[in-house]
Formats: structure tokens, sequence, C-alpha cells
């Protein structure tokens, strides 16, 4: 009898044990959880819980090259939480993110939750909605070992490079550098184009516009210098310049051709990782960084007013332009409700030629076709919402018509030289009505009414200007993905990682939108440079990345592309360990004086930035914050303002003789006194205001640096 009993609360038990499913975040997991029903439990991960040992290399070059993983610090309790689930799960689902690292990440939970004789699964989404995670259920399957090896190798490759070269860093340089195989291949690419930047000799060159009347019209048409009839010529000094005005001035022209034609222009394709984070640079401002924080927080799941907890985009992490054919159909009835028929993509497709996409991923687009940016606007923080826009805006683009545009071009010759001018105008929008760019931009003429072929032209005033050539742009955050991406460096997951690391490193400043190498990664990069220069080798580390993919689809073998590697990496540090002598850099003095032993304090780097510390260390252990100095005095003492920053990161204005002057601000204190009640003033944008709201005197600066009283 008693055993009876027992067998049917053991199977009782067995009915009513619910299925787990393991993302990585909590708000992946509620945004899941509401499309499971009760016999789902969703739980979170928090993110890896192995890696490899930050103490030691952490991989046994011995025996095979094998990782040695242990649990992440701080994980153990998680994962204790974890396995009580896992034992009263009837079936685990691993869910995490559809990419190498997702892959690894789930391979990670099996082996520390000691899955293997669990009924568990692999399932993947590349956009968090109901039918997405439904449809992920029923195509459930075992873990990709491939994209496993595949991050495994990249894993180890990284690991050797920086715990094998740093060292020799510490040693030669200072302690607390860092090398890294994909960091050091863009610090070196900054550092080449600063070289191009200096080596740059300008070269002068001249243009010519003038303008041009027809008989009967008022308004002149103003056309640019071409060169001869037959050829373009280029003005490469004010001598031949004079020249040819001298011949102009002298000759008669007339229009010899008048061509009006029509031309199409196909919408732009949807966004990747890497052109996301271009455009949220170009035209939002943000960084990589930042954009991919944003766009991981639309992906895992937002509340929507009248929606709830939803994920906003697709995966964030692609090199695909693919679009599947559910998102394209309902794109196609959103664009023919909203916009009209007209508007719906021609049946053109654009294919992006890239042997190295990662096609089982789509590109970067709404999960909801019909959640406009209007819509979503008031549940979205501020930048969230302008993320979300781009995106929106860009998928819809990508599913409309072609603009159309009339092109009138004119050709205005002498017997000598020809002038020519153009003029667009758009007649039809086309994708436009959704998204522009600056490249969509088109230059708009208003030609004379009597300006037809053979019409004789009187030349009238002619403008001359000086250039010279501009050496190359220094690198943007936005620039530099794009150069990583076209030549094959690094992935869709490792840019933003990548340069964050050399800003943070000091390798690298970021003034304005540009970045700098400093002096610290002038040095680095020259011993890279030196020592390790199949490390730095754009060629090279984009042939490693090719070797990566062919992992992943099963081809080589992980440990086959680590054993390769490592004998040439190893004999390089060797050398570089006898051979490469000590480079000090030198801290940077300041004026500010240690009041506990009189010397100068140095300006140093720590995890949060840069402080002040006494170069008499160890003797003396004196440090002090560092603040950026704003170039004006204190309204209230005269000392220095700094540039402070609140708990939350906010900027402001504060004296540096805080707590003694409690003087702060949000805006730019300005050198003067307002003119109306002497009190201080700040800068707002082009004006010049008085702090005090009641007195409410402003002045607006003029482009000369002039102000006018408003």
């Amino acid at each position: 009898m008693q055993q009876h009993m027992r067998c049917q609360i053991e199977r009782k038990e067995v009915v009513m044990a619910k299925n787990l499913v393991i993302v990585e975040s909590p708000s992946k997991a509620a945004t899941i959880k509401k499309f499971l029903g009760s016999s789902y439990e969703v739980v979170a991960s928090n993110g890896h819980v192995r890696d490899l040992p930050k103490s030691q290399l952490g991989i046994d070059i011995e025996n095979g090259f094998e990782p040695k993983y242990i649990t992440i610090r701080g994980k153990g309790e998680l994962l204790a939480q974890l396995r009580k689930k896992v034992k009263k799960a009837g079936k685990v689902y691993l869910a995490t993110d559809p990419d190498r690292e997702g892959e690894a990440i789930s391979w990670h939970l099996s082996k520390a939750l000691k899955l293997e004789d669990k009924n568990t699964s692999r399932i993947t989404f590349n956009e968090i909605t109901k039918n997405a995670v439904k449809q992920s259920i029923k195509n459930a399957r075992a873990i990709d070992m491939d994209l496993v090896d595949a991050q495994q190798a990249r894993r180890v490759l990284d690991r050797m490079v920086g715990y094998q070269i740093s060292p020799v860093l510490w040693a030669k340089v200072k302690r607390g550098l860092s090398a890294g195989r994909v960091q050091s291949v863009a610090l070196r690419i900054i550092a080449d184009r600063e070289e191009e930047i200096n080596a740059f000799i300008p070269k002068e060159y001249w243009t010519l516009s003038g303008e041009f009347t027809p008989e009967g019209d008022k308004k002149p048409l103003i056309a640019d210098f071409y060169g001869t009839p037959g050829k373009k010529l280029n003005i490469e000094s004010e001598e031949q310049m004079e020249e040819i005005i001298s011949v102009i001035k002298k000759s008669e022209f007339k229009v010899s051709d008048i061509k009006i034609s029509g031309r199409s222009k196909k919408p732009p394709m949807p966004f990747t990782t890497s052109t996301l984070q271009q455009e949220a640079a170009k035209n939002l401002n943000f960084s990589t960084q930042k954009t991919m924080r944003l766009a991981q927080s639309l992906y895992e799941g937002m509340e929507v007013k009248g929606h709830g907890t939803i994920g906003l985009i697709t995966y964030l992490r692609t090199d695909s332009t693919r679009i599947s054919g559910e998102a394209q159909k309902s794109a196609a009835k959103y664009i023919e409700e909203n916009y009209g028929k007209e508007y719906t993509a021609d049946g053109t497709v654009q294919k992006k030629d890239n042997k190295k996409i990662q096609d089982a991923h789509e590109a970067i687009r709404p999960a909801y076709i019909d959640l406009s940016p209007s819509q979503a606007k008031d549940s979205l923080p501020r930048d969230c919402f302008r993320l979300y826009q781009l995106i929106w805006k860009r998928f819809m683009a990508s599913q409309m018509a072609s603009a159309r545009y009339e092109t009138t071009s004119v050709k205005i010759d002498s017997d000598k030289y020809r002038f020519t001018a153009a003029s667009s105008k758009v007649v039809f929008q086309g994708y436009l009505n959704v998204y522009q760019t600056d490249d969509d931009k088109v230059e708009k003429k208003v030609f004379p009414k009597h300006l037809v072929k053979d019409a004789v032209l009187k030349a009238g005033k002619l403008e001359k200007k000086q250039h010279f050539t501009q050496p190359p742009s220094h690198f943007t955050e936005a620039a530099l993905v794009k150069t990583l991406e076209e030549l094959g460096i690094g992935r869709p997951s490792t840019y933003a990682p990548t340069i964050s690391t050399i800003i943070n490193r000091h390798y690298v400043a970021k003034e304005q939108k540009n970045l700098y190498i400093t002096e610290l990664g002038e040095v680095v990069n020259s011993i890279m440079k030196r020592s390790f220069a199949s490390i730095v080798d754009v060629n090279f580390t984009a042939y490693m990345e090719g070797l990566l993919d062919r992992v992943e689809d099963g081809s080589v073998r992980w440990k086959t592309v680590v054993e390769n590697f490592y004998p040439d990496l190893h004999e390089a540090v060797s050398i570089a360990e006898k051979e490469l002598e000590e480079i000090k850099i030198e801290d940077e003095v300041t004026d500010v004086v240690c009041e506990e032993c009189g010397r100068n304090m140095v300006i140093k780097f720590g995890p949060h930035g840069k402080f002040l510390a006494c170069p008499g260390f160890p003797d003396c252990r004196n440090t002090k914050p560092y603040f950026e100095k704003a170039g004006v005095p204190c309204p209230k003492c005269g000392q220095d303002i700094v540039i402070k920053k609140t708990k939350k990161g906010r900027r402001y204005f504060g004296c540096m003789a805080f707590p003694g002057c409690d003087f702060m601000s949000w805006q730019k204190p300005s050198a003067r006194k307002c003119p109306a009640c002497g009190g201080p003033m700040v800068e707002k944008g082009n004006k010049t205001v008085c702090m005090d709201n009641q007195c409410g005197y402003v002045e607006i600066r003029d482009g000369n640096g002039q102000d006018r009283h408003k």
C-alpha cells in the first residue's frame, strides 16, 4: 500500500514538474515569461557563469591547449539556486543569445549545472516575440559545438595574446598596460592614420564659377568651370587661373547641350551592427558602447503602454542584411496602408556581397512593424526612443520604393572653355518619405526661363577660390568601426568593446568625436610593430577571423588553429623579453603642490580615470581627485572653475576651493559680470545669460565673438 502511494506521488511530481528556461538577463527573462504558460519557469544566469581564471593563463599548453574553466567569482550562489531548479524541472531549455558567445554560455551552463543526463535542449530566437519564442521551442536542438568551439578558439587566442604580451609591456614600459589580438590592430590603424596626417603635404588648387545670362532673362545661371569641351582641366595655381580668366572675358558663350534625364536611387539596406553604430554616431552622437547598451535594452524588453514588457528590436549583433519573409509582408502591408501602394518596394532586392556574413541572423529591425516611434515615444527613455526611431525608419525605408529624381544638366561652351551646371529635383519621394541622410540631399538650382540649346549667353561675374587639399580625417568611432568591418577585423560583438578598451587604457584620447593616439599609445604601438608584427598585421588578423569562421562551419578543428598560432607567439615573446629596451613614460607634472611634502603632484591613471598623486611615492602617499580646469575664474571667490561629475555622471562646473566656496553651475560660467546687475553669467548655446532669473539679462554671441544685448 505504501509503495503504491509513493508511486502515485512520484507520478504526480513528474506531471507537475515545470519546464525551465534559462536566459542571460533578468529583463530578457521578464519579457519571455509572459509568452509562456504556467508550465514554464524562466530564470536568468546573469551572463557568463564560467571563464578562464584571471590569476593565470588558464590554458594547459603542454596538454593540447585545454582551457581550464572555473566558476566566475560571485556566481557560486546563483549556480546553486539554478541547480535546485534544474533538479525539479522536467526539461531544461537553454535560451541564451543566438550567436557564438550565446552558444558558449549555454555550453558552460550545461557543464556547470551538470545537464548531461538531464532532458536539455538549446533554443534560439532572433526576436523576443510570442511567435518567435514558441517557434523556437518547437525547433529545439542540441548545443552546436562548432559554434562553441569557434568561441573557445577566440577566447583562447585572445587570452594567449593578452597574458603573454602584457607582462612584456609591464616590464619594458609600465604596469597596468595590456595588449590584445584585435585591440592592438585597432590601435595600429589609428596610429597609421596619425602618421598619414603628419606626413601630409597640402597641394594648392583653384575653382572658378561664373554667371551666365540668356537674352531676355534678368536672373543669371551660375555654372562651374569644367575645362575644355573635350577634357576636364584642373587649375593648380593663381597664374593659371588668371590666364584662363583673361581668355574667358574675351570669349562668347552659348548653351551647347541641355539634357533632362531621370534616375532612381535605391533605398538603404536595413541595419547591421556596424551600420547601426555608424549612423547612431553620425545622427545621434552616440558612442559605439552607448549604442550597443541601448540596443541591448530594446532587444531584451522594455515596458510599452498598451503592450506590457516587449522586445522592440531583433537581435543586435549581426552582419546580415537578410529580412524574413514574414517581416517583409508585414512591412509591405504597413507601408501600403500608411503611405500608399506606390510606396511599397518595387521588387528589386539588394544583397550584400560579403562572404563573411552569418546569414542565420536577420538584419536589425523592429520586432513589431506596426509599433511606430510615435506610439512608443511616451514609454521609452529619450535615448532609447531616438535609437528605436532610427532603427524603425531605416528598416521601413529599406522596404519602400526607390526615390526618383529628374536631373537637368547644362553645358556652356566657348571656343576654348566649358562651364557646366546641374540640378536635381525629387519627382517621387519613395523611401525619402521616411528616412534621409546627407547623401540624399540634392543640389537645387533654378534655371533661367530662356535657357535653351544654342542660346547665346552673356558672361558676367566670375568668382575664383583658392583651396588646398586636406589631410585624411582623424578616425571617429563610426569611421573606425567601418574600417574594421571592411578589413574583416573582429565581428559585430567586438567593435564596441575593442574601442572602449583602447580609450580606457589611455592609448587613444577622444576629443569631440575624433580619436587621437596618446604618447602611451605610440609607445605600445611601436613595441607591438617591432616585436609582434604578425599580431598587429591587418591581413593576418583578418585571416585569423576567416579561420574562426571555418571552425564555426565545422571545416577546421579549433585546437588546430591554436596549435599553429602559439609557437610563433611564444618565440616572439621570448625575443622581446631579451632584446626590448625599457621605455619610461613620464607622468604629466601639474602646478598643484602636495601639501604634505611640497612636491608638484603628477597626473596618474586609475580604474576610474585621472587622479593626482605625489611623485614621492612610497615615502609620500598623498593623492587627490583630478579636475580639468574650465579656463574661467570662480565668480564668487576668483579661484579656478573645474569640471566635475555627479555620482550619476552628469557634468557640472564647480569651484576648486570647494567646500570653502559652494559655487556650482550646470552651464559653463562666463568670465564677464552681468552689465545689468553685476552678478555672474553663464554660457548657454550662442547666448550669455545672467544666472539671476529675476534679472533676465541675455546677450547673443555673434560668429565673430561679439555680444549683442537682446
